[in-house]
């Protein structure tokens, strides 16, 4: 197999968590690989280095808001027709049927189609994984993702997330922050407040007070991130946090490149539910992550810090019976709330020793 094609329709958060098996693949097969993505997905893809090849498509079947995608199907089999692929490897969550994707490898002519699969995919797929989450077990998204590559006789070697920390725009970076009244030669914190997704919003006044709390213990400087869409997010926490010096909006102001090695040089970050999240775990920056009750499988992957947990308000909850019926089984009482006592105490124990060097 010298040409795979791997299949993570979902965000940049889903692609960080299925590199590890990427990298598998590519190390296996000495391959050349080609990821099929989401426009929000792509925009990350030039920082993995296992990645040859993007391809996008905005699938009808994957929360998007793309218009009518029926031209754009055609297109992609085409495309992926013209791509002489030797294997397919559909990766999902366990809440996502195959299927639609497996249609897609299906019609291209991909000899080898592998991925989950909860209902016999009979010929859509040559390699069937049984699903057997979430009413067996629930596995990390890695481990998950590693588990399916073995079924093509891959034994991984590694498990680490795989994404480059561009070093040399550091430089551009150190400006962004001097001209957002960053000191970068003193420690700073990320707060990131934004998702794309309104379930995994946390509260805005909450931001403010846990802001507000850690500044008041620790005095360490903040810097607001997001994107530019996020800004007006970002501006309502700072003049919430109303503090002139120390406090800094930086949404909209950095590339996915930047902002990978403005975290790699971040103290902490502290993050709802997002890729900013699995970012910081990929390049071990400890990281706080305020976790909606959704999917327990994306939680960062082996990072240092805490994941601090709070509930997603009815009229917002999936109308997806599967995972309503984990929402409902899964157990989080064992698990830290996501107060902003606990959000500060953690956050605080964290930057204690890293702030104790700067004296």
């Amino acid at each position: 197999m010298k040409r795979i094609l791997c299949i993570r329709l979902d965000n940049m958060g889903d692609v960080i968590m299925s590199t590890p098996a990427i990298h598998a693949l590519k190390t296996t097969f000495e391959c050349h690989i080609t990821l099929l993505t989401s426009s929000m997905g792509a925009v990350i893809t030039p920082s993995i280095p296992d990645i040859d090849d993007t391809i996008i498509f905005d699938a009808p079947w994957v929360k998007n808001e793309s218009p009518d995608a029926t031209p754009v199907f055609n297109d992609t089999v085409e495309k992926l027709r013209q791509g002489n692929f030797d294997a397919a490897v559909i990766f999902t969550v366990y809440s996502q049927n195959p299927m639609p994707a497996a249609m897609l490898a299906y019609l291209a002519n991909i000899p080898i189609r592998l991925a989950y699969c909860r209902e016999n995919p009979y010929g859509l797929l040559t390699h069937w994984a049984p699903e057997k989450e979430p009413y067996d077990y629930i596995r990390h998204q890695v481990s998950r993702d590693l588990h399916l590559i073995t079924h093509l006789d891959v034994t991984p070697s590694s498990d680490k997330l795989m994404l480059e920390v561009n070093e040399a725009l550091w430089p551009d970076v150190r400006k962004k922050l001097q001209h957002c009244h960053i000191d970068p030669d003193k420690p700073w914190v990320v707060l990131h407040p934004g998702v794309s997704d309104n379930k995994r919003q946390y509260p805005v006044q909450q931001w403010i007070k846990a802001a507000k709390d850690l500044l008041r213990q620790t005095g360490v400087q903040l810097l607001i991130t997001g994107t530019k869409a996020e800004r007006a997010l970002a501006t309502a926490i700072s003049h919430g946090i109303n503090q002139e010096n120390g406090v800094c909006v930086g949404a909209g102001l950095f590339s996915v490149a930047e902002f990978i090695t403005l975290i790699r040089h971040s103290a902490l970050v502290i993050s709802v539910n997002t890729s900013t999240a699995h970012i910081a775990a990929a390049v071990q920056v400890p990281v706080v992550v305020l976790y909606a009750h959704t999917n327990p499988q994306h939680t960062p992957w082996k990072a240092q810090g805490a994941v601090l947990y709070f509930d997603v308000p009815e009229q917002l909850r999936s109308k997806n019976e599967v995972i309503r019926y984990v929402h409902e089984q899964y157990s989080y009482e064992s698990q830290m709330p996501a107060t902003t006592g606990n959000i500060v105490q953690v956050a605080a124990g964290i930057l204690e020793p890293i702030l104790d060097k700067q004296l």
